[in-house]
Parts: structure tokens; C-alpha cells; sequence
């Protein structure tokens, strides 16, 4: 039976970055649709653009493109967008899958789950670039892909673009607890991720507040976008069935 995915990609992505890991899916026999979220286009003004767009136009993606029985996939910051999204729209969805993604509470921005030194270093960045956020490449290679190749990491890291800081300070408004929604949930934990410290892990810290979820566990970075995307393609899977 074919199943539809939207996959939603992190801070620093399009949905191009994304498209390898969608056509395992496909291959698998599953639609998949990977948008790119409002702030990471080509010319959008990263100097304004904020959470809630980014929610609203994952949101009008699915409207537009009348999807429904959604299972709504979202990676990293992506966790922040699909929280919103289910909230507004959760009669489209089937079951939301989170990949060492965050999982917010209302009133709860990004910026409120990760360690004080991230904060630092991006309210540096942002405000000598405009109110957008890069990361160091040196960050990218040692906590985010570490599980690639020098040349792989490095090619991946020529793909980022600029990402709206607004974002990562706004906080969520959730009409109710994530746990509360009547929709499937899952949780792909990849093992070797330490974008976030393990003194501050993204399982079972922020899944938990899923309420009821499934656990997939994995090998792997918090990039496998880029190091295995075959193999998070099949942790998706089995993340995603019913």
C-alpha cells in the first residue's frame, strides 16, 4: 500500500538536501513530497522571517496540494514546524515522525532546548549577518556529520544557505500538548548524533514529550541526510508504518 510522506527539512536546508532520503521512500512504493520552508528559498529576507511563517507555509503546502493521511516527517528545527502544523491541521495528518528533531512546548522556542554556548554563538552570528545563522564548519564536521568522509561533509556543507535567526527565538503557541494529540507519533533516534550534547540528548529529553511514541533507533549522525541516506530512509519506514 502506498503511504504519502512530506518531508520537512532542518536549519540550513532546502528541500533538495532531502531528496536522496525521499527517494528511498519512493522506492519503497510511497509519494513523498519534500517542500522548502518559508526562509530558506532563494531571496527570501531572512532578516524577518519568522517561526510562524515557516509553520504557515508547510501548512499551505499540504492545503494546496490537498493532502491527507500525512505521515508528516521533520528533521532537527524541522520538529519545531511540524509540531505547529499538526496543531492547525492534524485531521490531514496520519502520525507525525520526529528525526532527533525538537519536540516544543507551548510557549517553548528552539533556542530554549539547546545548550547556552549555541545561543552565544548564534546571537553573535545573527547580528553581524542580518539576523541569519550560520554554522561553523568545524561544528558541522565534529557534531553534526561526524560519521562522513572529510569530502562528503565538506560537499554537504557547500549546500547550507543563511537560516532566519527568528526562527530559533520564537516561541510556538500549541492550542495543547503535543502527547494530547489524537495522532500517531514516532521517534527516529540516530546513535551517533552530538548536534546536541549527549548531557542533553535529544532521546528520551525531548521525546518524551511526545506521550505515547514509537522508538526507532539507528547508527548514524544527525546528518544522514548526507552520510547514509538509504539507511535513514529505512528508519523512516519502519518509523512511519502503521
Amino acid at each position: 500500500m502506498s503511504d504519502t510522506y512530506v518531508l520537512v527539512h532542518g536549519a540550513w536546508h532546502t528541500g533538495a538536501e532531502i531528496e536522496a532520503v525521499a527517494d528511498g521512500l519512493r522506492a519503497a512504493g510511497h509519494t513523498v513530497y519534500c517542500p522548502t520552508l518559508a526562509g530558506n528559498n532563494p531571496g527570501d529576507d531572512r532578516s524577518s522571517i519568522g517561526l510562524e511563517d515557516a509553520i504557515a507555509s508547510a501548512v499551505r503546502y499540504i492545503e494546496e496540494k490537498n493532502l491527507t493521511q500525512v505521515r508528516l516527517v521533520g528533521h532537527s528545527y524541522g520538529g519545531m514546524v511540524i509540531s505547529g502544523v499538526a496543531d492547525r491541521i492534524a485531521p490531514r495528518l496520519k502520525r507525525l515522525v520526529y528525526i532527533n528533531a525538537f519536540v516544543p512546548l507551548d510557549g517553548e522556542s528552539l533556542n530554549d532546548m539547546v545548550p547556552p554556548h549555541y545561543v552565544t554563538m548564534f546571537d553573535a552570528v545573527a547580528e553581524a549577518n542580518g539576523n541569519a545563522v550560520t554554522l561553523p564548519f568545524e561544528i558541522w564536521r565534529e557534531a553534526f556529520i561526524n560519521d562522513a568522509d572529510l569530502a562528503t561533509a565538506t560537499a554537504a556543507y557547500g549546500k547550507l544557505n543563511p537560516h532566519p535567526y527568528r526562527t530559533f527565538t520564537d516561541k510556538i503557541r500549541l492550542q495543547q500538548p503535543l502527547a494530547a494529540l489524537a495522532l500517531g507519533k514516532s521517534y527516529v533516534n540516530c546513535l551517533q548524533d552530538t548536534a546536541l550534547p549527549h548531557g542533553m540528548p535529544w532521546h528520551p529529553r525531548l521525546s518524551e514529550r511526545l506521550g505515547l511514541f514509537r522508538l526507532v533507533e539507528c547508527p548514524g549522525s544527525h546528518e544522514m541526510f548526507f552520510s547514509n541516506p538509504q539507511r535513514l530512509a529505512q528508519a523512516i519506514l519502519e518509523a512511519g508504518r502503521d
